[in-house]
């Protein structure tokens, strides 16, 4: 069975997570979409320059939105990073005013299409993003997943890991909330060496702060992010691809905060197939309902704002 997945919006993101994917063999066709046909046709043209020289093949089709219509995963990494230059503190949020336009239009082609498989979103600010698609879009809740903190939890597991001296992947628990300045890292949660880290004499409250920055310190030295989300993105894409039923902190619709929020979920071919229930502290609940809290206020906001020109118009 052909696996197929769709990347709309072939930038640094985009491009990273088809090099990673097409690298590891774990997709047979990708269709890219992008409104800059010179770009996109060229990142199509590199990968194919670059097959007699891969271990494993694959094909590429390019801006044909029919060709969804069998897609197993479509990612959304569309995005305008160059946004951060117009202000002056770092804010994920600066994106919205040229994402928020992006959505509706990209859900109406995606729709149309007849593409029924995963939504995978990775557009800035995610949570709320991911919560636009799910409206325009109509998609079943579990069908539409983003990001989410699967990326900031990296970030503290390689935080965690180098401050111990051992290998990322040898640290677990998870950071929740939005992925953003109100996420947080669950301490609770993280063990190392199956010793909880409180274990340890570790400033938790500055290696929180490392991670939540962390997107930042990159962006500023390079401009853009890429190899970290693109590793999350292809990590959610494979878990579906094959059915893994793996437990990841991506964000997902939670009823009792009306919008898309970071919380650990069991995820598989047909998205999300179980939730997960952490024993947080109250005081690790608190963070969460306020970062939940902050995501719906400012997707209320942006629909509201929408809505009133989809009238006018």
């Amino acid at each position: 069975m052909t696996r197929k997945v769709g990347i709309i919006g072939l930038g640094h993101v985009g491009a990273a997570i088809a090099h990673s994917l097409t690298a590891q063999g774990a997709v047979d066709e990708f269709v890219f979409i992008d409104i800059d046909d010179n770009k996109v046709n060229a990142e199509a043209l590199d990968f194919e320059d670059a097959m007699a020289n891969l271990e494993f093949n694959a094909n590429y089709v390019v801006n044909d939105w029919s060709a969804l219509a069998d897609a197993d995963v479509v990612i959304s990494s569309v995005g305008k990073i160059s946004l951060q230059e117009t202000i002056t503190t770092d804010d994920r949020f600066v994106e919205l005013q040229y994402n928020k336009l992006q959505i509706a239009d990209i859900s109406k082609k995606l729709v149309a299409s007849g593409f029924k498989g995963i939504l995978v979103v990775i557009t800035n600010p995610v949570d709320v993003i991911t919560t636009m698609y799910q409206h325009y879009t109509g998609f079943p809740k579990e069908r539409v997943i983003g990001t989410g903190t699967l990326l900031d939890t990296a970030r503290m597991h390689r935080a965690v890991g180098k401050a111990l001296g051992v290998h990322p992947k040898s640290v677990s628990g998870y950071n929740v909330g939005e992925h953003g300045d109100s996420q947080f890292t669950a301490w609770s949660t993280v063990t190392v060496k199956d010793k909880p880290i409180t274990s340890y004499e570790l400033p938790l409250s500055e290696l929180n702060d490392e991670v939540r920055i962390g997107g930042y310190t990159v962006y500023h030295g390079k401009k853009f992010t890429s190899y970290g989300i693109a590793s999350a993105a292809s990590r959610l894409t494979k878990a579906i691809l094959t059915d893994s039923h793996e437990e990841l902190p991506v964000s997902n619709f939670r009823p009792e905060y009306g919008v898309y929020v970071s919380y650990p979920v069991i995820v598989g071919r047909e998205g999300v197939i179980d939730h997960v229930s952490l024993d947080l502290s109250s005081d690790e609940q608190t963070k969460l309902d306020t970062s939940a809290g902050f995501i719906r206020e400012r997707y209320e906001e942006v629909i509201s704002e929408l809505t009133k020109t989809e009238n006018i118009g």
